[in-house]
């Protein structure tokens, strides 16, 4: 047994450079003693009320410094982490504290726009045995007058330090159990993957959402192991996110692909390009592919390559990434991280057969993969056979080792018998002079099973009718491939997490 909490991610830094800023939000500044400090008030609050080692403690904060206060104070407490998606409605808070047998609750009080609080009490209200903590900035904090010092509870590694659900695109969500080694284990690789050092620490801007696997993880732990600085916008607002970024010279940056479009789409003469490329360092993108077009438009404006990675919440997240000093391969998620393994397999969990290029599904197998969903044995065991884990995603391998997501095997189109990957469509959508963004999804066909629709979002002032774009896309894509249907459309629904839900098109 393996003594290890990933409370210790804070704990060691806040040893080693107490009066160094941790977190930055408007113009507070809080440094790592007083960070860590808090976090044990929440600790000593929770040990209080009840809460023992082993149980979980619901989580619904957004990008504020309470978030990671409560989330390490919980880790102290020996307790498990669970993050909840802050738009989540009363109905679905009472799904999650009922799921995961949460045994407290810690919840910002929040907004009449974002009224987390009110959702949190009706929940709670129907959970019984549920410890309600508001976190109200205008009142004083749940665990204000507390000691300032807490002793840490000692965890297994093994044990679960987190449970992340996962975003219920099939059927309800389900809890990710993820033990403080795959937390701590997928953080020590930011040397290797992002040229990590506490001697040169980093400061990141936090615009994902920390109740997220990426902005948690990448963001947040990432930071706090190195002695990183946390920027925190707590909503992402392309503009905003520009100016904090020279203001906080920021030298990481973190998000998803339509984060990236719309940092594009914001620059103007007020703008100083120059100045935020001499202190970016690093950028990476994930969560889903980053379009040829806005990879090209970011190095050109930027200096600066987007690293591209791969991950999901089963993976702690990461799994692999481009590799940091060589040439990026544009539309490659790179290559396994050390620690892990990748392959592609068959529906039957056959090694996908043929040579380089072969589409199989995403095997993953290493220190990232997660426990098991929680309280979900037999969906367990559809996953994880032997170690590995398989993710869903379909994806090639080129001749030399580098992997190509295809598409989300949920999404691929079989129009009249072939398999049509809507990404292949949508980065050839997105060099149309005209599309500004594109969301490619298969629809019911009498005849031939599935026809191909393409929902584009236009660049301000572009004008392109429906049939100029699909004589456009015939032109350039095999018959059985180019859309038949072209609608036009403001905008594209999305997850908090700037995925485009597809589910919601059709």
């Amino acid at each position: 047994m393996t003594r290890y909490n990933l409370a210790e991610l804070l704990e060691g830094s806040a040893a080693r450079h107490p009066e160094r800023t941790a977190i930055v939000l408007g113009d507070t500044r809080l440094s790592y003693a007083q960070v860590d400090a808090a976090a044990a008030q929440v600790a000593h609050l929770l040990v209080e009320r009840g809460v023992r080692p082993g149980d979980k403690v619901a989580l619904s904060m957004p990008n504020l410094p309470y978030f990671t206060i409560a989330y390490f104070g919980i880790l102290k407490a020996g307790a498990t982490v669970v993050p909840l998606n802050v738009l989540l409605k009363a109905r679905e808070v009472t799904y999650h504290l009922e799921d995961s047998d949460a045994r407290a609750y810690i919840a910002f009080e929040g907004s009449p726009e974002l009224p987390i609080g009110d959702a949190a009490r009706a929940a709670a209200a129907q959970v019984p045995g549920v410890e309600l903590l508001i976190v109200d900035p205008a009142a004083e904090l749940p665990w204000a007058g507390r000691p300032y010092s807490f002793e840490t509870v000692a965890t297994d590694e093994d044990d679960t330090a987190v449970i992340l659900y996962t975003s219920g695109t099939t059927g309800r969500p389900k809890g990710a159990e993820l033990r403080h080694r795959n937390m701590r284990d997928n953080v020590r690789i930011d040397e290797a993957l992002f040229g990590a050092s506490a001697d040169r620490p980093d400061t990141y801007l936090c615009v994902l959402p920390l109740f997220h696997s990426f902005g948690q993880t990448v963001i947040q732990n990432g930071a706090l192991a190195y002695g990183g600085t946390i920027v925190m916008l707590p909503r992402f607002e392309p503009t905003a996110a520009l100016r904090l970024m020279a203001k906080e010279r920021v030298t990481f940056f973190g998000g998803v692909p339509t984060m990236y479009w719309a940092l594009l789409g914001a620059l103007d003469d007020s703008v100083d390009v120059a100045a935020l490329a001499r202190e970016l360092r690093i950028a990476v993108s994930g969560g889903s592919a980053l379009p040829r077009e806005v990879h090209r438009a970011f190095r050109e404006r930027f200096g600066v390559t987007i690293l591209e990675g791969y991950g999901l919440s089963e993976t702690s997240p990461v799994a692999s990434f481009a590799v940091l000093g060589e040439e990026p391969r544009v539309g490659s998620i790179g290559v396994p991280v050390p620690g892990v393994e990748m392959r592609l397999v068959e529906p039957d969990w056959s090694d996908a057969q043929g040579g380089p290029d072969t589409i199989g599904e995403i095997a993953v197998r290493g220190h990232n993969v997660m426990k098991g969903y929680f309280r979900r044995p037999e969906a367990t065991d559809e996953v994880i056979r032997d170690g590995w884990f398989r993710t869903g995603d379909l994806a090639r391998k080129d001749a030399d080792g580098y992997y190509y997501i295809v598409d989300r095997a949920k999404d691929m189109i079989i129009r009249g018998g072939f398999n049509v990957y809507p990404r292949e469509i949508e980065e050839l959508l997105m060099e149309h002079p005209a599309v500004s963004l594109v969301a490619v999804v298969g629809v019911a066909h009498p005849s031939h099973g599935e026809e191909i629709k393409a929902v584009v979002v236009r660049r301000p002032g572009a004008a392109v009718t429906e049939d100029e774009l699909v004589a456009w896309s015939k032109e350039r894509l095999a018959a059985y491939k180019y859309p038949r249907v072209v609608e036009f459309a403001d905008a594209l629904p999305m997850t908090s997490t700037g995925k485009i839900l597809k589910r919601e098109i059709g």
